[in-house]
């Protein structure tokens, strides 16, 4: 007698896959994701196909995210050790004979021209998780000091080709790592002190060390330049300092509420550069005022409010170090991003998440949300079944 097995129907087979993701994470990104299309339609409008290529690389972010959202965190781990030292390799590899554009040596071709650097923004914080997951119950000195060497490593190389804006970024998801292993406080407090002092010595003693021929070893010219200009950008209004005071005058105008959707002179008359990518917030605080910045300080706030306490939720070290780590990058994104703009920073290049057109960036954000849901999803999932258990 022929056996008979009754599949459940398509519909409960597919519905797993869509069950369990953060409502409060997704909201987040949808007031971000809302905020980017309106502000690039605005400042791009005229530049080709710049928002529609961005709602395109918003799609793109959002099919990362829900195909790794579908990859258990244990799993996720397993491409710690390989991602990073592809990263490596390939930072290795632009070292020897990588492309130059405008004085940077940051780009390879493998039939296809990529960026190795930003692999490193999540290989870097996955590799130091799994470290420390390795490591729990057990971790000593000498594990954080390995942890600081596989850290040093890739941001030496995306500094020497030069790059300060995404060797910040890796950096920031590193220590972030570190930080939430347990590193001591005494440790931390010195550093910060001796940051402290030096900014303030900067600062006093800009005229010399800002004088033609002074060097500082340590810095490229052009990373001494942005420093000095970020310190007075009326010694040269109509050069290096021409993005920090556009960036500064396109934010005062806006005022309290703003000139209105499309109505931004500054914007419109070309005065600020690069609109569409790194200054597009100075676009965007133009048209849209002290309250549209508040609404997306709100914004960008709540993603890192939920993302921090997705970390603390995760029922693992390697998930809440990793949500962690993810979280963080989205902060330093905007903080250095805003900074920059406004004139407290110097300019590095570092977009702003979800509003500043970038493909590879969207990518890089799509797959940190991914991880995100992940690991929140996960959580949902196993208390889901757990209760389930105890019912039957």
């Amino acid at each position: 007698m022929a056996a008979v097995f009754n599949q459940p129907p398509l519909s409960r087979r597919i519905l797993p896959i869509f069950q369990g993701y953060d409502a409060f994470l997704i909201l987040a990104v949808l007031l971000l994701c809302a905020a980017g299309l309106v502000t690039m339609y605005s400042s791009g409008y005229d530049h080709g196909t710049r928002f529609v290529d961005h709602a395109r690389n918003m799609a793109l972010a959002a099919g990362i995210m829900f195909v790794v959202a579908q990859v258990p965190p244990q799993r996720i781990m397993h491409f710690a050790v390989p991602l990073y030292l592809l990263g490596v390799g390939l930072l290795v590899a632009v070292a020897m004979f990588g492309l130059t554009k405008k004085g940077a040596t940051r780009w390879l071709n493998v039939g296809v021209v990529i960026q190795p650097s930003e692999i490193l923004k999540i290989a870097m914080p996955l590799m130091l998780a799994w470290w420390f997951q390795r490591r729990e119950g057990q971790v000593r000195a000498t594990d954080f000091l390995v942890a600081a060497l596989l850290l040093v490593a890739p941001v030496g190389l995306i500094m020497k080709q030069p790059d300060l804006g995404t060797a910040l970024l890796v950096l920031a998801a590193g220590l972030a790592v570190i930080f939430f292993a347990g590193f001591p406080w005494k440790l931390i407090v010195p550093p910060v002190v001796i940051g402290a002092v030096a900014v303030v010595l900067i600062i006093m003693y800009e005229p010399t060390l800002c004088a033609d021929g002074f060097d500082w070893r340590i810095l490229h010219d052009y990373q001494k330049q942005r420093v000095c200009t970020l310190l007075d950008p009326s010694k040269d209004p109509l050069g290096k300092g021409f993005h920090i005071i556009q960036g500064m005058i396109a934010i005062g105008s806006g005022g309290v509420d703003g000139k209105g959707f499309m109505q931004g002179t500054q914007t419109h008359l070309e005065f600020i550069p690069e609109r569409t990518t790194d200054f597009i917030f100075a676009a965007y605080s133009e048209e849209f005022g002290l309250m549209g910045n508040l609404f997306l300080i709100f914004s960008f706030l709540f993603l890192i409010f939920r993302g921090l306490l997705i970390a603390v939720d995760a029922p693992t070290l390697f998930s809440r170090l990793m949500a962690g780590a993810v979280t963080m990058i989205f902060f330093t994104y905007a903080f250095v991003n805003m900074g920059m703009v406004s004139g407290i920073l110097p300019v590095v290049g570092v977009p702003l998440p979800f509003i500043s057109y970038g493909g590879t960036a969207m990518v890089t954000l799509g797959l940190g949300l991914g991880i995100l849901m992940s690991i929140s999803r996960a959580r949902k999932l196993a208390l889901k079944n757990a209760e389930g258990m105890e019912i039957g």
